[in-house]
């Protein structure tokens, strides 16, 4: 119920607007566009459910305003856009939600083009940026007047397709932030020097907005309190900025975030990690809130009503931005209106399919709720036409995702897993050091199995015998894997286990010890965490270009740094190829050449899985029907565990 949540669920006036409650979406690519980087069907079903689910706001990706802002962002360039905006706007606006604009431009941090070539990365001055290595041209006079009437006339677009307001980008080191930041604005011009000339240019973009969005649209700006970057900018005097403008009476309200687009370190902190505090941020929005009559936003690892809530009552902020929350669960606003708060699927900022799936240009899902995304194709599922008795062997993230959504759509279903406990892999991975959060997973699809009549057996295994014993129409085989055994040379005298066993605690390591890390994943990195954490000199053996190589680059970066804390080792490009009484042999995978690690006490393989294909084979001449998912079918992550597995409850 409301009063659970009595300020979460207070309305909020923001200019001309009034919001519901105080949950919004940021803005965040989707990759949801078509050929011409505009908004499509997937693009408006994907906000719909979010409004639909009980968001107050919901705030659209960054567009971009000029066309020299590069080639992967939506396009608000021209008038193509008003049309597939509109059609996004009515669809929030049936459930009762506001929706917002994103208005950006990437400056010095470097544009790609639809050849993939690079473009002319456009910046206050003629400065290097760390993440992108481009040189940015300086804006000249003319140029810079151009981008800030494009900022104008954008803002016109969104209101003509019929959005309640804009938001300014000027947050995470984009152009308007690196006008503010003298190491990247050291022009000696009108734009350049002071504070006030370093301010000229967002204020001037906020200015013409404001003309062209008029009174009854909101207009309000997003800006990094902290860059968390070596060279970003001065803190205190991002302070000061926001007094200046939160005062100006232009804007209508301030998005505090954190974070760096132009730096490893900062950027880590676009997308936080699940080894980040959850809402760790509300201290920078109160920071600003003291300072500005208007209202405050906030966002940044905001998971649960419940912080929600907290930074609400204590006055931090006036609304919070709970985005990888709604990307988790598209109804978590109306489940905690509610009451239903464990059936809230709270996010656990693996950073895998939301944040992983734009860097590698596809469009946005969850590892644990994969109709995100795929709202056109499973956002409801249709009831099963002739209802049947299915059997799921195994309990792990694949069986489990497979037996709630067949029996969400009406068969009888019977989970079975051989141990004592569900949860499969998951079970190691939050065993790991700040990873204890990814076993949420487990607590998320059990649930969901709960709320569906799911009949689970535990301890239990299944062959031919018992799935014609309980009468099965359907078997979905979902039995996973086992750690894969090193085929290396070998004189007996060299410890050699496999990653799960020192993750359980089943094996004592020793002091020095070498990680076969052949996977690139949370698996070596993890490993080495732990064993440098428990005083342990810590080898991490890669066969890969660098650690945590197939993993989301803000999880690696992060991960990066702890290792580097810790003393921990890191060798890249190599293959295990041999353990004995002198060390550990290992090849590089380009030169071939061997290279020896002495004085080893253990050597730790995390070097795959091999799929149990056991029930599988058994069930070859069965006359059912099976499906085999996730791991038994071939060895990957939890995200196809979980995708297939809901793949297989619909199809059944």
């Amino acid at each position: 119920m409301a009063d659970r949540f009595p300020n979460l669920f207070s309305p909020l006036c923001v200019g001309s607007q009034t919001f519901r409650n105080r949950i919004f979406s940021t803005g965040h690519m989707t990759c949801l566009l078509d050929a011409d980087m505009l908004p499509d069907e997937r693009f408006v079903a994907y906000h719909e459910a979010r409004a639909r689910g009980g968001a107050g706001l919901i705030i659209t990706e960054a567009a971009r305003v000029h066309a020299s802002g590069g080639w992967r962002n939506l396009d608000a360039s021209s008038d193509a856009c008003i049309t597939p905006y509109r059609r996004t706007a009515n669809a929030v606006h049936r459930h009762g939600c506001m929706i917002f604009g994103q208005l950006g431009h990437p400056g010095a941090y470097g544009v790609t083009t639809p050849d993939g070539s690079h473009g002319v990365a456009l910046g206050p001055s003629q400065v290097k940026t760390q993440r992108s290595h481009t040189i940015a041209r300086a804006l000249s006079l003319s140029m810079v007047g151009q981008l800030v009437r494009a900022y104008g006339i954008a803002a016109g677009r969104m209101k003509r397709a019929g959005l309640d307001g804009v938001e300014i980008l000027a947050s995470h080191s984009l152009l308007p932030a690196q006008f503010l930041n003298p190491a990247m604005n050291r022009r000696q011009d009108a734009y350049g020097g002071s504070l006030a000339n370093r301010m000229r240019f967002l204020e001037e973009v906020i200015a013409c907005v404001r003309d062209h969005a008029g009174p009854s649209m909101v207009v309000g700006m997003r800006i990094s309190g902290d860059e968390m970057e070596t060279e970003g900018n001065d803190p205190e005097e991002l302070l000061e900025v926001c007094r200046r403008l939160g005062n100006a009476g232009t804007l209508d309200y301030i998005n505090v975030i954190a974070g760096s687009m132009t730096g490893l370190r900062g950027s880590i902190h676009v997308v936080p990690p699940m080894n980040v505090a959850n809402a760790y941020l509300a201290p920078l929005a109160a920071a600003v809130k003291r300072l500005v009559p208007i209202p405050v936003f906030v966002a940044g690892r905001i998971n649960q009503p419940q912080d929600a809530e907290a930074i609400i009552a204590t006055g931090q902020a006036d609304m919070t931005g709970m985005t990888r929350a709604q990307i988790a669960d598209p109804d978590m606003a109306s489940k905690a209106r509610s009451g239903r708060i464990d059936d809230i699927r709270a996010c656990i900022a693996c950073n895998q399919a939301c944040i992983g799936h734009m860097q590698t240009g596809h469009g946005i899902s969850c590892i644990q709720h994969p109709e995100t995304g795929r709202e056109l194709e499973y956002a409801g599922k249709s009831p099963a036409r002739m209802p049947q008795t299915v059997v799921v062997a195994g309990g792990g993230p694949a069986g489990m995702k497979a037996a709630a959504v067949a029996a969400e759509r009406g068969h009888r279903v019977i989970l079975a897993e051989l141990t004592i406990r569900l949860g499969g892999q998951v079970l190691l991975a939050q065993e790991l050091p700040g990873r204890a959060e990814f076993g949420g997973i487990v607590t998320n699809l059990q649930r969901e199995m709960a709320c569906h009549a799911v009949e689970v057996k535990l301890g239990t295994r299944v062959t031919r015998q018992t799935i014609e014993d309980w009468g099965a129409d359907t078997v979905i085989v979902a039995t996973g894997a086992t750690p894969l055994v090193p085929d290396i040379e070998n004189d007996g005298q060299a410890m050699l286990v496999d990653a799960w066993q020192v993750i359980r605690g089943e094996i004592s390591v020793g002091s020095r010890v070498v990680i076969a890390d052949w996977r690139c994943d949370w698996t070596g990195m993890g490993l080495a965490e732990k064993l440098a954490r428990e005083g342990c000199q810590v080898t991490l053996a890669v066969n890969g270009t660098m650690p945590g190589q197939m993993i989301q680059m803000y999880v690696r970066d992060r991960w990066a740094g702890d290792l580097n804390r810790l003393g921990v080792e890191i060798v890249p490009y190599v293959r295990l190829v041999g353990a004995d009484s002198s060390g550990t042999w290992l090849q590089h995978v380009t030169s071939g050449e061997i290279i020896l690690i002495e004085s080893v006490d253990t050597v730790i393989a995390a070097v795959g899985h091999m799929p149990d294909t056991t029930l599988a084979q058994e069930l070859a001449d069965w006359s059912g029907t099976y499906l085999e998912i996730g791991d038994c079918l071939s060895p990957r992550t939890c995200e196809e565990a979980v995708l297939e597995g809901m793949k297989a409850g619909c199809s059944v």
